[in-house]
């Protein structure tokens, strides 16, 4: 079976994952750190919000069960990607949105996908999701994986808000 890889970030990785973790075609998750300058990051690295790394998630999912476009879609309904360095009380460049794309047509759809977003109008202001290519995604240490799992009553800022291609 051929499977397809993106890393996501739309602020805390434990609510994301969560709700990634639920949706038809997908195969796996981990948390990581995705985006920055710095080798190997800690979550207290990312703390200091001066690794240029963002919380991120790597969901590997079958694209015969689930379309990108259907992951991405998905993924603009679970946060809020007008605001800039923020996720509900989570602040700073850490809790950015973004998409690493892990291939050319990932990065097109992704691109097509905010302007149609944009377009709908959906949104109150224009979306704010970075759009780069994937460079090293460093697994988060073993406490944060899989931690809503582990931690049932733990915080998230995510909830799955009204599709917006209605």
């Amino acid at each position: 079976m051929a499977t397809e890889k993106t890393i996501l970030a739309g602020g805390c990785f434990w609510g994301m994952e969560e709700l990634f973790r639920q949706q038809p075609g997908v195969l796996g998750t981990r948390v990581g750190y995705a985006g920055g300058h710095l080798v190997d990051p800690t979550y207290k690295d990312l703390g200091t919000g001066k690794t240029g790394h963002a919380e991120a998630i790597e969901v590997e999912f079958d694209p015969q069960q689930s379309s990108f476009d259907a992951i991405l879609a998905f993924f603009f309904q679970m946060h809020d990607p007008t605001t800039i360095d923020r996720q509900g009380n989570d602040r700073g460049s850490q809790y950015r949105s973004a998409i690493f794309y892990t291939s050319e047509a990932q990065r097109d759809a992704a691109l097509a996908m905010i302007r149609t977003i944009d377009a709908s109008g959906r949104w109150p202001g224009p979306l704010v999701t970075e759009v780069k290519a994937a460079g090293p995604f460093y697994l988060a240490e073993g406490y944060h994986q899989d931690y809503l799992q582990k931690n049932p009553g733990g915080y998230t800022c995510h909830w799955v808000r009204p599709d917006w291609r209605v």
